[in-house]
């Protein structure tokens, strides 16, 4: 007994191990869309009265686990789907192709907003911006409701987000074992989770801690944090919206140039040109933009066929 024991104890010591060491893997390739959850879903909570945006940030997070929790098992189930066939005989891939759709839907939506500036008048978002602030000032308007809507529509533009790291991160473990496969994958579902919506609570509560110190602190030091901190969160806004935009490009760009044999060989090409990393980057990039370019394309010809106006930026 005591033999098998530790047998067992160092197979799951081993196993936790391996889950780890490929977590951290899947987290890093998975950055981009986490650079934009992030900066997104504190977007999506803005607008909100202050006594309630951690309540609201809290139930966009549940929402978040519900939609991770459908998402896992799924995508364990498509890969084992792959699997079985893969031992039938019929090399028919399933994740890859999903890799692909989520690699263009990061380029897609990089592109998008870079042109959102061209897409929608300041008309529109001036407009929407109003809107906000009426419903926030005007006791008249169901909070109760308005806040539903926030939150359901936050809730939805995390699943997709959701769905790329998930459909990501088994990327990067599609050919390990089913019991590796569900460890990595339930990681990668808590960190993102518990690390978007920390990081959206902490940010959407900055602007008040800065105003509290500014009116309440003690003294000529905590006012000039206090203004500090209000002048330094629309900038960390900013940041880590053009951070997360760039790294869409970097992350669903480079899926791409992996999904497809000849750009994967011209990468291969560029990286053999010292300094290597920076040029494999720069092409994974410059393919994401023109990928995301295309479709934005596409996307804007079939709503003028159709007499639909451009779907708004996030």
């Amino acid at each position: 007994m005591p033999s098998s024991f530790f047998a067992l104890f160092d197979d799951i010591a081993t196993l936790l191990d391996d889950v780890s060491v490929m977590t951290k893997v899947a987290t890093k390739k998975t950055a981009g869309v986490l650079g934009d959850d992030l900066a997104l879903n504190a977007q999506q909570v803005s607008g909100i009265k202050a006594d309630r945006e951690l309540p609201v940030v809290w139930a966009v997070a549940k929402g978040s686990m519900v939609n991770k929790a459908i998402l896992v098992p799924a995508a364990l189930g498509i890969a084992a789907l792959e699997a079985w066939l893969h031992g039938r005989g019929y090399n028919i891939p399933l994740i890859t192709p999903l890799l692909m759709i989520g690699g263009a839907f990061l380029c897609y939506e990089g592109v998008e907003k870079l042109a959102h500036k061209f897409l929608h008048s300041q008309i529109d978002d001036a407009s929407h911006h109003a809107e906000l602030v009426h419903a926030v000032s005007d006791e008249s308007v169901d909070m109760l409701a308005f806040e539903q809507d926030k939150i359901k529509g936050a809730i939805r533009t995390d699943f997709i987000l959701s769905a790329e790291i998930i459909v990501i991160s088994l990327g990067t473990v599609a050919t390990q074992p089913f019991v590796k496969q569900l460890g990595v994958l339930v990681a990668i579902a808590l960190i993102m989770t518990v690390g978007v919506y920390g990081l959206v609570g902490a940010i959407v509560k900055l602007d008040d801690l800065g105003l509290r110190l500014t009116r309440e602190g003690a003294g000529k030091a905590s006012a000039t944090l206090g203004r500090g901190i209000l002048a330094f969160a629309p900038k960390l806004m900013k940041f880590l919206s053009v951070a997360g935009t760039a790294a869409m490009f970097l992350v669903g760009g480079g899926i791409l140039v992996h999904g497809v044999p000849a750009l994967h060989h011209l990468a291969e090409a560029a990286k053999a040109i010292p300094p290597g990393w920076l040029w494999e980057n720069l092409f994974n990039a410059a393919v994401g933009i023109a990928a995301g370019a295309v479709i934005v394309g596409v996307v804007m010809l079939v709503r003028r066929l159709r007499g639909k106006p451009a779907a708004p930026a996030h």
